[in-house]
């Protein structure tokens, strides 16, 4: 067996304790009234609706109305241009083609006490008013004024089609616009106009000015290319927001439902609360029935616990943060219970070597090895659940959704706000168990066991001669 030096458990656990409490507190720096967040921690989670309270809607087009998926996508682009001039930036919008549905959730605000969920819902959901007008003028609102509000050169029934395409001469992106023989007179007349001195002609859906190009040329058989520094993102994003204006149906809410962060908050206190005296008492009884092994196990369950709220706080730089639900405190505890069950399996083998008459390193290298296959079997396991939650009940755009979605097409997204989040704790938490409750606390334990006064077997569960 390979020695561990004695100083891996000291740099392991004083590790331990620094991502703990970074998880918790998060690191920033306030300057004046500037606040800068370098770190984030368990203060900047973002709690879902349940907890912090808000609105649940579900949308569909009018009866009788079958949707093509680029007008289900444009009636998306409409909702979150929406949300934005309502000052909504935390929220979540999701579509499921199959059932012609657009599932639509957003939290209240810090301190809100008038907002009307019925008239933001109506507006939503109503019809989009694309105009296509001359020059870019605003005003301190944000609205068109001016030459801009005065001069409306095409609308959305002018529109026949917006769609994104790639140039592999120049490797950019654009957008091809297509219009009625409607908008085609009207929009030859001010493109040549403007063509003369490089003007512009804005677009806007109701009153948000979501792009402005230059006129470069005049356009006289009602086809052009909108050009710019796009992502293929941004290009399509521009498309289906032009396209939402030439929708022919406004959509309808199916149901709605809003919850008071009063109660969601108290759900939430009550539960974090069982959780932290759960995980104390856990912490005792690892210690009374394993004694320096169940040491080490309150360590390796502390650094699950701390980055398990890192993966859902945006801790680490490569991962957004994430919004976590009721069912998602509920996958972070299951989560920690099954790194205890791995530790109780690994350190009862420990025991019963030691018990046999094993040295106290044989008994640990044959401990964790005879353990390692049902701990791996367990969370192997756990893990294609929550891999089969999060893609039959997530946003139909995630990785496990395209992934799984010739299985379990029939489910969309109208749960992915719920257990979604449970699938996503549990899953994890489950990938954290092979980090800190098989490699941490072997290292830990075996750096432990080369200290003399720390090789008795009673303290790994033996007999006390």
């Amino acid at each position: 067996m390979k020695r561990v030096p004695k100083p891996v458990f000291f740099i392991v656990s004083i590790l331990i304790v620094v991502i703990t409490l970074l998880s918790l507190f998060g690191f920033k720096t306030t300057y004046g009234d500037k606040e800068t967040v370098y770190i984030r921690g368990g203060n900047d989670i973002r709690w879902g609706i349940d907890i912090r309270g808000g609105v649940d809607v579900t949308f569909t087009p009018p009866e009788g109305v079958e949707a093509t998926e680029s007008q289900m996508d444009a009636a998306k682009e409409v909702i979150n241009s929406r949300l934005v001039s309502l000052n909504i930036t935390d929220s979540e919008v999701y579509v499921d083609y199959n059932k012609y549905r657009i599932i639509v959730r957003f939290p209240w605000k810090e301190g809100e006490t008038d907002f009307d969920p019925q008239a933001a819902i109506e507006e939503l959901g109503d019809t989009a008013v694309l105009t296509f007008r001359e020059g870019k003028e605003t005003d301190s609102t944000g609205a068109p004024s001016g030459v801009t509000a005065e001069n409306i050169i095409i609308d959305g029934e002018d529109v026949k089609e917006a769609y994104p395409y790639y140039n592999k001469d120049e490797n950019s992106y654009g957008v091809s616009l297509e219009l009625n023989d409607s908008g085609k007179a009207a929009f030859a007349e001010a493109t040549t106009r403007l063509s003369k001195e490089n003007g512009v002609i804005s677009i806007w859906m109701d009153d948000n000015m979501i792009s402005y190009p230059s006129v470069n040329t005049p356009i006289t058989d009602g086809k052009c290319q909108i050009t710019g520094n796009f992502t293929a993102e941004e290009a399509t994003s521009l498309a289906n927001k032009i396209n939402s204006g030439a929708l022919p149906f406004k959509l309808v809410a199916e149901n709605y439902s809003t919850i008071n962060p009063t109660m969601g908050l108290g759900a939430r206190d009550v539960m974090l609360t069982a959780g932290a005296i759960a995980f104390m008492l856990v912490c005792i009884y690892m210690i009374v029935f394993f004694r320096l092994p169940g040491v080490v196990s309150v360590f390796a369950l502390m650094g699950q616990v701390a980055c398990s709220i890192a993966a859902i706080s945006g801790f680490f730089g490569f991962m957004s943060s994430f919004t976590l639900t009721l069912p998602g405190i509920a996958g972070v505890i299951l989560g920690v219970g099954m790194g205890v069950d791995a530790n109780v399996i690994t350190f009862t083998r420990i025991k019963e070597e030691v018990c046999s008459g094993k040295s106290i390193d044989g008994a640990i290298t044959i401990g964790y090895s005879r353990a390692f296959s049902a701990i791996l079997d367990g969370n192997l396991t756990t893990i294609i659940i929550a891999i089969i939650l999060m893609g039959s009940f997530g946003p139909t755009d995630s990785l496990f959704a395209k992934m799984l979605h010739p299985v379990f097409f029939m489910f969309g997204a109208s749960t992915a706000g719920t257990i979604y989040s449970f699938g996503y704790t549990l899953l994890v938490g489950c990938i954290l168990n092979f980090v800190f409750g098989v490699t941490a606390s072997r290292l830990m334990l075996q750096s432990l066991s080369r200290y003399k006064f720390l090789r008795k077997p009673y303290l790994y569960g033996g007999v006390k001669k």
